[in-house]
């Protein structure tokens, strides 16, 4: 199948989906969620929509329960809304790239912290002109091929 339909019906269904938990779906489980993707198989069967769930432990898992229990609704307006002759299958994936950037933006803090403690050592280290005098002083007679 052409990849652009697939890419063009996600975004669609990203659309029904979002609208259906804001108007319809009153599960008093569902946190506060935002439908980020939907991801929909070549052949336009299966249909993957990730979501992020502001808030608590708790909230995320109820969440996904009552994402699960509404999955049957939610395919249903998919298929009125989008009038295909297979309406895909339809699963919910919490997508955790919010908190893989976080993590990577904690590290790149950190990384840049060390960055900042070395460049103060380093200013702040004594340097000997004794030592680049003794080494100018010396002929190249002196010097062993170990040295150069």
């Amino acid at each position: 199948m052409n990849q652009a339909r697939a890419r063009k019906l996600g975004d669609r269904i990203v659309e029904i989906v979002a609208e259906m938990l804001e108007r319809r779906v009153k599960d008093p489980r569902l946190g506060f969620v935002t439908i980020t993707e939907a991801r929909v198989t070549g052949d336009l069967r299966d249909a993957t929509v990730f979501y992020t769930v502001y808030g608590s432990d708790d909230e995320v898992a109820g969440t996904a329960v009552a994402l699960a229990s509404a999955t049957g609704l939610i395919r249903s307006e998919v298929g009125k809304q989008t009038g295909l002759k297979h309406t895909p299958s339809i699963s919910f994936t919490r997508d955790t790239i919010p908190e893989a950037a976080a993590n990577i933006e904690d590290l790149v803090a950190r990384a840049r912290a060390a960055d900042a403690a070395v460049a103060a050592a380093r200013d702040g280290a004594v340097h000997s002109d004794d030592d680049d005098d003794d080494l100018a002083e010396l002929d190249d007679d002196e010097l062993s091929d170990s040295d150069r």
